[in-house]
Formats: C-alpha cells, sequence, structure tokens
C-alpha cells in the first residue's frame, strides 16, 4: 500500500440535534473549549502525516472554509495591537504545507455518497476518512495507529471499539478474527444491526484507512433506507477482493455528534489541557 497523504473530511450533514446553534452555523464549528470540532479531527489528521484535506461540503458550510483560511484582517489586527501570542495562534490554525479542497455533495445521499463524491480529489490512491462526530483524544493519533495497521498488513483498516450490546443499533459492527493484540481481520460488517442479530459487540467510530478501489464498489452500490448509500454497503463488497481489517486504537472517544459527548469533552479535555473546572 502506498503512503497515505490524503483525508476525506464529510462534513455536509445539518447537524439537527444541536439546534437552534447550528441553524446558521456547521455543526461542526461548535467549540470544544477553545477551538472547533472539526479542528480536531484536522489536527489528528496532520500530525499523521496527512497533506491534501478534502472536505465534502453542502449547504451553510462556508464558515469551515472561512476557519481553514488565512484571514489577513484579523491578523493585521492584532500584530498592531502586539498580540503575538493570539497572532501565532490563528497562523497556526493550519500548517503552510498542507493543502485544503473543498469538494460540493450534490445531495445528503449518506455517508457512502460523501465519501464517493471525493473520488476526483483523492484519485487511486489510498485515503483515510474521518468523521468529525467522533473526537479521539489520544498520546499518539489514532488515525496514525490505523494508517501503520494498514502498512503493516496492507489493506484497509477500521478504526473499532467495544459497545454495549443494546448499542449496536447505532454503528457498524464488524465480525472478525484476532491477527495480533490489537488488529483483527473483517469477516462481515452489518450497517446498525439490533442487538439480538448482531454478530460482535466491535463498532466501527469514524475513523477509516480504504483503499481506492472503494469507490468502484460505492458506484455499484445501491441505495438502502432513505434513499442513501451506505460506506458499510461499500466495505462489505470490497472485502470480496480485498482484505479489511478492524484496528482497536489506543485513545478516549468522544461521541460529539450528541449534546451529552459534547459535554463530555468539553469538560474532560479543558480539565485535561487547559485546568479548567466546570
Amino acid at each position: 500500500m502506498r503512503p497515505i497523504r490524503k483525508a476525506v473530511f464529510p462534513v455536509a450533514g445539518l447537524g439537527t440535534r444541536f439546534l437552534p446553534a447550528t441553524k446558521a452555523m456547521p455543526k461542526e464549528m461548535l467549540p470544544v473549549v477553545d477551538k472547533p470540532l472539526i479542528q480536531y479531527a484536522v489536527e489528528e489528521a496532520v500530525a499523521a502525516g496527512i497533506t491534501d484535506l478534502i472536505f465534502v461540503t453542502g449547504r451553510n458550510k462556508r464558515a469551515i472554509e472561512d476557519h481553514f483560511d488565512s484571514a489577513p484582517e484579523l491578523e493585521a489586527e492584532l500584530a498592531a495591537k502586539n498580540k503575538h501570542e493570539l497572532l501565532a495562534t490563528v497562523r497556526g490554525v493550519l500548517p503552510p504545507h498542507v493543502n485544503c479542497l473543498y469538494i460540493r455533495q450534490s445531495a445528503p445521499l449518506g455517508l457512502g455518497h460523501a465519501v464517493l463524491s471525493a473520488y476526483p480529489a483523492v484519485g487511486n490512491e489510498p485515503f483515510a476518512v474521518l468523521l468529525a462526530d467522533d473526537l479521539i483524544d489520544s498520546s499518539r493519533p489514532a488515525l496514525a495507529q490505523l494508517i501503520d495497521a494498514a502498512l503493516a498488513h496492507q489493506g484497509s483498516v477500521l478504526g473499532v471499539q467495544d459497545v454495549p450490546r443494546a448499542d449496536t443499533k447505532k454503528y457498524g459492527i464488524v465480525a472478525t478474527t484476532p491477527l495480533d493484540s490489537r488488529t483483527e481481520r473483517v469477516s462481515a460488517i452489518v450497517e446498525k444491526p439490533d442487538p439480538e442479530q448482531a454478530p460482535s459487540t466491535l463498532a466501527v467510530v469514524g475513523r477509516y484507512v480504504l483503499d481506492a478501489e472503494i469507490f468502484g464498489h460505492l458506484r455499484a452500490t445501491r441505495p438502502g433506507a432513505g434513499n442513501e448509500i451506505q460506506l458499510t454497503d461499500g466495505i462489505a463488497s470490497l472485502m470480496q477482493h480485498r482484505p479489511v481489517f478492524a484496528h482497536r486504537y489506543e485513545g478516549t472517544r468522544y461521541d460529539c455528534g450528541n449534546k451529552t459527548g459534547m459535554f463530555e469533552a468539553t469538560v474532560a479535555l479543558g480539565r485535561k489541557y487547559h485546568g479548567l473546572e466546570p
């Protein structure tokens, strides 16, 4: 497998769970302490060696583009007032060697469709997918751990963790055969199974390293419920031709797709990195 240098961020969702805060602001721009949610995912990707960030966006997502763009007026104002620490913070949002590309998803047709929309920017090389809703705090970036596993085993890798059986209906669930202490080969993957039908309690949680062959399988995937193309179905098809692995990453995941997870992340990261108390 070639080095992984490109990462896809599907950010076209409406964020209805956070209304009215997300009526005019992208959910991905909601702050966790002092940084927007999307920045945590971007920093994880950059720390893992990613140089091309591909955002699959929708309407009312302009704030994401603005956040990762330069801000000459703001920088000039901070420089004039000798606020050098804040100036460095603003300029350091994105390293100069990292590129941002933005692709508009034509319609909200599911995660698989969002990933497929990134094909013109990804091309025929392996790539990562990061879901910003899943904020993973780790001493070593979770994506870097997955990339190492992908290169070691020469295949696509899904980030996984055990969840309560009652929660299997919220995730893609995999059946696996262990290979080493943290990596397992996937033998089956099911999207949001009922607890009594789930093949395991090992859930896919927002991090993927995928072979470019996934695009062909997504093109051939028929829309399912809600007329959406599921990434899980594309991965299930890919598995018939290429090995797919599950990796139990080290780190703490916060499900910031809901208010409880966002609150937990804010409190935990505020205490750990900023010395704050709720």
